[in-house]
């Protein structure tokens, strides 16, 4: 029986650079650069930012292989999901950014997790186009991916969101607690939201450790509680 649920972040976070940035800046006509700053301005959601930008890369399925190739990842992920793992957090990648670079970035760690991302799909020799299989209309960023969907609203233990950015925003409104870097830590600040400040995964992991500890101890003596109370 999972304890809890992880929604994990991927640009930023996992990866250390913004995926989606850099292979804009590689493969993308100037333009994407104007779409961007109309939505930076607030003009446009992510959804219409993303969906614009993609209709601009002109990339093959070398290119983008050999991106993948050269993704770096944070030297702690792969014990963050180790210390997740065996408190039985369920642990879920939840991106706004493309699913093909995701999902090909994770392979090549030897780690297998759900993920949910917007949904890369080819159009020609070096087109591509975005989908949007994760997508709300009641979504408080007009994001491809609401995170905030992804949220087991089955589970009984607790959510923790670690993220960076303002996809992370709507879930971590909702979660329990957060790890927080760049834009999500401010927004945490600013809106008095319980979170803890990281630099990268291998702070995450220590952070999550001590706090499970404590988690754990309380609900050790809560069981050893109700055992003791007279049926």
């Amino acid at each position: 029986m999972m304890r809890g649920q992880i929604l994990l972040d991927f640009d930023g976070t996992i990866a250390i650079e913004d995926t989606t940035d850099c292979l804009l800046e590689r493969f993308a006509e100037p333009s994407w650069r104007d779409v961007e700053d109309a939505w930076e301005a607030g003009l446009i959601g992510s959804r219409d930012c993303l969906a614009q930008q993609v209709d601009l890369l002109r990339a093959s399925e070398s290119d983008l292989e050999r991106f993948i190739s050269q993704v770096h990842v944070d030297p702690g992920f792969l014990s963050f999901v180790e210390a997740c793992s065996a408190a039985r957090f369920n642990i879920m990648i939840v991106s706004d950014g493309l699913d093909r670079i995701v999902r090909g970035v994770i392979e090549r760690t030897g780690l297998k997790l759900p993920i949910a991302a917007n949904r890369l799909e080819r159009s020609g020799d070096d087109r591509w186009r975005l989908a949007f299989p994760h997508a709300s209309a009641n979504c408080s960023s007009a994001s491809g991916n609401c995170k905030c969907a992804h949220a087991a609203s089955a589970l009984l233990g607790p959510r923790i969101v670690v993220g960076d950015g303002r996809s992370d925003f709507c879930a971590a409104g909702s979660a329990d607690y957060v790890f927080a870097k760049g834009r999500l830590r401010t927004h945490c600040v600013e809106n008095g939201i319980a979170h803890a400040p990281i630099a990268n995964l291998t702070e995450a992991t220590l952070l999550f450790d001590d706090w499970f500890q404590h988690v754990a101890s309380l609900s050790e003596v809560a069981h050893e509680h109700a055992e003791a109370e007279p049926s």
